[in-house]
């Protein structure tokens, strides 16, 4: 069984379009600000990693489907988990939603690069914090 991470947000106006509707690139947004919490919550912030190892986590790609909308001050949750990981990278699960309505469902991949933006191996620190929260599939 994986863990997860959880965190909690609020719509504010500037999240919205004219209709009070969460405009769709401000899903990313929450889905980076959760991200962050996660890494956070593990004894890490993107800074630290750029410090302590000479490396960023950047996003190679993201796969999103947009199954509802969010409104204006409605209160989100988005639920991260890790679903697989390799040396150098590793695909993040998230699941926006409200109530128990899912509003979003993403599959995002990170990888670790160097300040040359070549990828590197993600290191043994942050992969040991990590593992509680990988899904059953590990790949090499």
């Amino acid at each position: 069984m994986h863990e997860n991470f959880f965190h909690k947000l609020k719509v504010y106006y500037e999240d919205t379009d004219s209709g009070g509707v969460v405009y769709y690139a401000n899903y990313l947004k929450f889905l980076e600000r959760a991200r962050t919490e996660a890494l956070y919550s593990i004894g890490y912030s993107n800074k630290k990693v750029k410090d302590d190892f000479d490396a960023l986590i950047i996003v190679k790609a993201c796969n999103i489907e947009y199954k509802k909308s969010a409104h204006l001050e409605d209160e989100l949750n988005i639920r991260s988990f890790v679903k697989s990981i390799t040396k150098t990278s590793f695909f993040m699960n998230q699941i926006i939603t409200r109530d128990n309505d899912t509003i979003v469902e993403a599959q995002v991949h990170l990888v670790f690069i160097n300040k040359d933006g070549k990828p590197v191996k993600i290191p043994d620190e942050i992969y040991s914090k990590f593992k509680p929260y990988f899904c059953d599939s590990i790949k090499t």
